[in-house]
């Protein structure tokens, strides 16, 4: 099914009304494959502070950079956050084109449960002798621009290979770039410039190492 861009922002305005201003419900228009300004209507945009002309997530920028559209799925509930540390409760769903091939829109809806976690940690101390001590994965951090978002990508980069960049050898820092480029990290305009000075490397180093993950991924391919 084919929507076109005034049902999408019909839907959009419902869902953020229905659920009240703790609901950001995001639309962000691939068509024009503009990874700078993605974001085409935004409702209760204070919550990550964004608002229509802003860049996009990661989540966009991996599905520009994903050769097979048709095979995306939508994540439902999975959680997220802020820029000023709000917990949220996110849910990304994918608009296909009519024929199928390619994604339209993407629609992204951040529920902030922030006052809800804390009433649940309360509620949990007082009917629990035994808390779980159990670490949770930190939550992705939704940005507002894609100079911030290039900057979250590279800190994850890093996070990954697990030592500083004055540490890393060349597996390392293949491995952190591979990481990069399956994120698509160098959609974003000026990111080798960026990221091959993170690295202390040159440009020409940068992309041979981009080569070096296509070619392993040609041949587990193959």
């Amino acid at each position: 099914m084919a929507f076109t861009s005034d049902l999408l922002f019909q839907i959009a305005e419902g869902l953020a009304k229905q659920f009240g201003p703790d609901c950001e419900v995001v639309i962000h228009d691939l068509r024009r494959h503009d990874t700078e300004h993605s974001i085409v209507y935004i409702a209760n945009g204070h919550i990550t502070r964004r608002k229509v002309g802003d860049g996009p997530s990661r989540v966009v920028l991996e599905t520009l950079h994903s050769t097979d559209p048709a095979s995306l799925k939508d994540h439902i509930g999975y959680l997220t956050r802020s820029s000023n540390g709000r917990v949220l409760k996110s849910s990304t769903f994918y608009i296909h084109s009519k024929d199928g091939t390619a994604i339209d829109y993407i629609l992204s809806i951040n529920y902030d449960i922030t006052n809800l976690i804390a009433a649940g940690h309360s509620i949990q101390g007082l009917i629990t002798t035994d808390p779980s001590e159990d670490e949770q994965k930190q939550p992705e951090q939704i940005v507002t621009n894609v100079n911030d978002l290039l900057d979250s990508l590279i800190e994850q980069s890093v996070i990954l290979v697990g030592k500083p960049v004055a540490l890393m050898n060349k597996d390392d820092k293949v491995r952190a770039i591979q990481f990069l480029n399956n994120a698509g990290a160098f959609l974003i305009t000026k990111s080798g410039d960026k990221i091959s000075k993170h690295f202390g490397i040159s440009k020409y180093t940068l992309y041979s190492y981009i080569d070096v993950n296509n070619h392993k991924e040609a041949n587990t391919s193959a």
